[in-house]
């Protein structure tokens, strides 16, 4: 069984009060529904920065970040055992949890338009602008999304992905056969992308894991946005739907 199905890191449940509550550092006072999720409402990062949140030991493009670090579109990201850092690219936002590398890349050089994003390891929730085509790639899948919120977790032989919200065409990389389209509004439709299952059949089912609508709305409003969903309750960590 992969490790990312084990239960989720008790620190994390830390990070999430704190989302709900709103005691992220550089956050001011509500003027929307942001802020009924985080308590204060971050706003979008000031030009020329990147970070908005470093926790541990965080490396970009091999040399240790500090919230001045600039994260460029052809950036590779790794964070330690126990790290985290939540940063923005151009219109596009990350969470990257611990023990995780990913490698981003865009179409232009310097350019902070995000094309590409290749999980190499670990766990990463990302947020990117309507109508942009980016392709996201794990060691067996290869997934397409326009305008959409993810969720990744890559593991040598297994990947976890949730639609949270948008359209998502999603392949097993090594059987092209297996195939799935996803229209989702709120986490409709988590996704196993497995090996060494007959063909057509190495993409299965999932359960909603690991991360939150809080989560969401923090990065969505780094870059000046909300999520294109509305929950009542400062308190909502889950989807309300069963799988």
């Amino acid at each position: 069984m992969s490790r990312f199905r084990e239960a989720e890191d008790p620190r994390r449940r830390l990070l999430i009060r704190a989302l709900a509550a709103g005691f992220f550092a550089g956050s001011v006072a509500s003027r929307d529904s942001g802020a009924q999720v985080l308590g204060s409402r971050p706003e979008p990062l000031p030009p020329g920065r990147s970070i908005y949140r470093i926790d541990g030991q965080v490396l970009v493009d091999g040399a240790p970040a500090t919230l001045e670090t600039r994260v460029g579109g052809r950036a590779r990201v790794e964070t330690g055992p126990g790290s985290e850092v939540v940063y923005t690219v151009g219109n596009a936002a990350f969470i990257q949890r611990s023990d995780s590398t990913v490698a981003l890349d865009s179409a232009e050089p310097d350019s902070t338009a995000v094309s590409r994003v290749e999980v190499l390891a670990g766990k990463i929730l990302s947020v990117f602008p309507s109508g942009r085509a980016v392709r996201m790639t794990t060691k067996n899948a290869s997934i397409g999304i326009r305008g959409t919120g993810v969720y990744i977790e890559s593991d040598p032989d297994e990947t976890y992905f949730c639609t949270c919200y948008g359209i998502a065409d999603v392949t097993a990389t090594d059987d092209p056969a297996s195939q799935e389209s996803v229209l989702s509004r709120q986490h409709d439709r988590p996704l196993y992308i497995v090996t060494g299952e007959p063909s057509g059949q190495n993409i299965q089912p999932a359960p909603f894991i690991n991360h939150t609508d809080q989560e969401l709305a923090l990065i969505e409003a780094l870059v000046g946005r909300t999520p294109p969903f509305v929950f009542p309750r400062g308190d909502y960590t889950g989807p309300r739907r069963t799988y």
